[in-house]
């Protein structure tokens, strides 16, 4: 289970003071091990691998935030 490592280094690597270079590959990695992790999961229904999805995800979320800004509450 390569990609688990992967995804542990993923999860624990610092994001702050990205370039938006930086953060557009870090969001691309993360789908990447998301996708990767989850087609193992299909075959195996760990929970633990949802568990490591869920968190990448939320991760991904935070950095796509930053990419795109947020959203105006409008008035």
């Amino acid at each position: 289970m390569d990609i688990l490592k992967e995804a542990t280094i993923f999860e624990k690597a610092k994001m702050s003071h990205m370039s938006t270079s930086d953060r557009v590959t870090a969001s691309r990695e993360a789908k990447r091990l998301v996708l990767a992790i989850n087609e193992i999961y299909k075959k195996t229904k760990d929970t633990t691998l949802m568990d490591v999805m869920k968190r990448l995800t939320v991760k991904k979320k935070r950095i796509d935030i930053r990419l795109k800004g947020r959203p105006d509450s409008g008035i």
